[in-house]
């Protein structure tokens, strides 16, 4: 393999070069009536500058995007993108939406991107570190719900969740909203302590884990585990915190 900060780096510009300094996009609705799942030309465009630089690298390899689905499914090693997280804050004009790329290795993250073009932020995690625009970053230290920074990105999209949720929210010291995978590289950096999220994809928190991870967070299920397939996943600065959050889930 060669340098994988430096092939993030790439795909990272890949990205940038079609959707940075572009036009608020017309968005299409991927949902049934009654909801609204957007999705625009640049969530797809990106997608195909990412697939094409990942291809040319590494034919070998699968790749699983939110735009253009699966190839090569029994590859040992596999790209996950997100070209667009946060297509929500792209049609509004505002600057947390992400793209989010993760290379899997027999079904295990082991690299990760969130990258933030609007912020300049490049985010990118391996195993036992994370670095931001190429400074380390760890996570706070944070270890109690009293002293916590919380976010998840929308409370009404938490489903059957919502009231677990609220029992956290109680008792931390502040709530912010809306900052889709964005708050998982501010967890990172210290700036946030917890966040509590379901109804994920695969691609939208395989990118997430080896950054958090590697910031020397902790990231599982809201039942204390370590498996993510039902979508449900709670990010903390530090295993207290954790356990404490899982806890008042299941309370």
């Amino acid at each position: 393999m060669p340098d994988l900060p430096a092939f993030f780096a790439e795909l990272s510009r890949a990205a940038r070069d079609v959707t940075l300094g572009a036009a608020v996009p017309t968005a299409d609705n991927k949902a049934g009536e009654g909801s609204f799942d957007p999705v625009t030309e640049l969530d797809r465009a990106a997608e195909r500058a990412l697939r094409a630089l990942i291809e040319a690298r590494f034919p070998e390899d699968g790749i699983e995007g939110e735009e253009y689905g699966l190839i090569r499914a029994d590859a040992r090693r596999r790209w996950l993108i997100d070209p667009i997280d946060g297509t929500r804050a792209l049609i509004c004009g505002l600057p947390s939406w992400t793209t989010l790329v993760a290379l899997f290795e027999d079904g295990e993250p082991i690299v990760g991107m969130i990258d933030a073009p609007v912020l300049d932020e490049f985010a990118v995690g391996l195993p036992g570190t994370a670095m931001l625009n190429g400074r380390t970053l760890r996570t706070s230290g944070c270890a109690t719900l009293a002293e916590a920074r919380l976010s998840t990105t929308d409370p009404f999209i938490l489903g059957g969740g919502v009231d677990a949720f609220e029992r956290i929210r109680h008792c931390v010291r502040v709530t912010r909203y809306g900052l889709d995978a964005l708050a998982y590289a501010r967890l990172a950096a210290g700036s946030l302590d917890l966040v509590v999220e379901n109804g994920l994809q695969r691609y939208d928190w395989g990118a997430l884990l080896p950054v958090v991870r590697g910031a020397g967070g902790m990231v599982g299920n809201w039942r204390g585990g370590r498996d993510l397939s039902g979508g449900d996943l709670v990010a903390a600065a530090t295993p207290a915190l954790f356990d404490q959050a899982v806890s008042l889930l299941n309370s």
